[in-house]
């Protein structure tokens, strides 16, 4: 069983950048593949982004698609989301996940392991 804690969410312009780092420990990391979350007050959980085993392949919905990148890191055990060109609609708190399977996914269900969150804060 790998536990996830996340960092590095806070207050940003829009227009601004910001990078969340998810630290994994207890778990075959190398075997997960990691997703990041998002979700805003009275909103369900939306999929942002997700990485194979060794970084291969990743999956981006068009909401973020071309300023939100997911990279890993197999040696330290750490996963990553750059979010550049951030809009107020970015603003939510921000989840790293692992799923212990070969396929990616995009349903917060298909997950089985979640960190504590990490709050984003985007001002116009």
């Amino acid at each position: 069983q790998v536990q996830l804690v996340e960092s590095g969410g806070g207050f940003v312009q829009a227009g601004g950048s910001l990078r969340l780092s998810c630290a994994a420990s207890g778990g075959t990391f190398s075997t997960v593949v990691m997703g990041w979350f998002r979700q805003a007050p009275g909103k369900e959980r939306e999929f942002v982004a997700a990485i194979s085993w060794t970084g291969g392949t990743t999956y981006y919905p068009d909401s973020v698609k071309g300023r939100f990148t997911i990279s890993r890191d197999n040696a330290k055990n750490r996963v990553y989301l750059q979010m550049n060109s951030l809009k107020t609609e970015d603003t939510a708190v921000y989840y790293c996940a692992a799923r212990r399977a070969k396929r990616g996914a995009t349903a917060p269900r298909e997950y089985d392991t979640w960190g504590q969150g990490t709050q984003v804060t985007v001002s116009s």
